[in-house]
């Protein structure tokens, strides 16, 4: 079996992990569920290895190479790109499809061109058909709001260290980088400088559902009391009152909560569907000394896709 043809099989997996239908186009389904795969879809521009259809639409476009070591997937984004605009066997219109994914059997690339500024970035697996659909059905992108509805900080009652702190985050967050580190002094309130910034991404920014990890369990319960106390500047009522804040304790997350606080522990037990004793989550693993055989393999959960968390803030 060739490079390619093991690249496939792979990509294939992951897809139907993510609930998509793969079918060859000599099958072609439209009608079997909400999102098909489509292998080696016809284009004026010659077959594409992927075309991804939601709710009968066209979508999105993605380009299979084999599994190489070094090799830089952030080449091959010219080519999705010409079979994204390229004119489809059977489809209606001319739009640029609008999701575009570079795979392997190993890295996959995103790259959404409703973004202000559109580039490609690591994902550890393919979006699910529903979560594509969501953003469809959006007047705009995450990065879009983020740079360009966040209203400035009201800086009162806020020390000058934390105005620079969630400023800054957020002129990063605008840029589109997807990290940042905030570093400040003992007893600056990092715990209520995250949650000022977790504020604001959830009402201007528009987020979903925000991961707040921490080390040890003592620590999670600190930030739910810190959640739980805080006022945001803007509204009268308590953080709680507004949004639902989730302690992880049990392998469900709450479909309504909006801030999960977890332990590094308990998400890798949810994530591998592996017991834990609540005991280990009372140890930092900072302060371990952890050799490479105890490095644990983080799988994909269906029942916890990529797209759960649109932000995870580490305290």
């Amino acid at each position: 079996m060739t490079p390619e043809s093991l690249a496939r099989i792979e990509i294939d997996s992951r897809l139907e992990k993510a609930g998509w239908i793969v079918q060859d186009l000599k099958k072609l389904d439209l009608s079997a569920g909400l999102g098909i795969a489509v292998r080696e879809y016809p284009t004026d521009t010659g077959p594409a290895d992927y075309v991804l259809f939601v709710a009968r639409d066209a979508v999105g476009v993605i380009e299979a190479k084999r599994d190489s070591a070094g090799e830089n997937l952030t080449v091959t984004e010219a080519q999705t790109e010409r079979y994204a605009s390229a004119r489809l066997k059977w489809r209606k219109g001319d739009a640029p499809l609008r999701f575009l994914f570079e795979a392997t059997g190993q890295i996959i690339r995103f790259t959404d061109g409703a973004d202000p500024a559109p580039r490609s970035r690591e994902i550890f697996h393919f979006f699910k058909p529903e979560t594509l659909a969501t953003w469809l059905a959006q007047p705009d992108t995450l990065r879009a709001r983020l740079a360009g509805q966040m209203p400035p900080l009201p800086e009162e009652n806020l020390r000058d260290c934390q105005i620079s702190a969630v400023t800054g985050l957020e002129r990063s967050l605008a840029r589109g980088k997807p990290r940042a580190l905030v570093h400040m002094a003992t007893g600056a309130g990092k715990t209520f400088t995250a949650i000022t910034s977790v504020y604001r991404l959830l009402k201007f920014g528009g987020a979903k559902r925000i991961l707040f990890l921490v080390d040890t369990r003592n620590l999670g319960k600190q930030a739910h009391q810190e959640f739980m106390a805080y006022t945001p500047p803007d509204d009268g009522r308590k953080f709680t009152e507004l949004y639902n804040v989730q302690r992880l304790a049990s392998p469900s997350i709450d479909p309504h909560s909006q801030v999960c606080i977890s332990t590094i522990q308990r998400m890798y037990s949810i994530l591998s569907g592996e017991p834990i004793d609540e005991s280990a989550e009372d140890v930092s693993l900072n302060e371990v000394q952890q050799t490479a055989k105890q490095e644990k393999l983080v799988r994909y959960n269906p029942a916890v896709p990529v797209e759960t968390f649109e932000f995870i803030i580490i305290d």
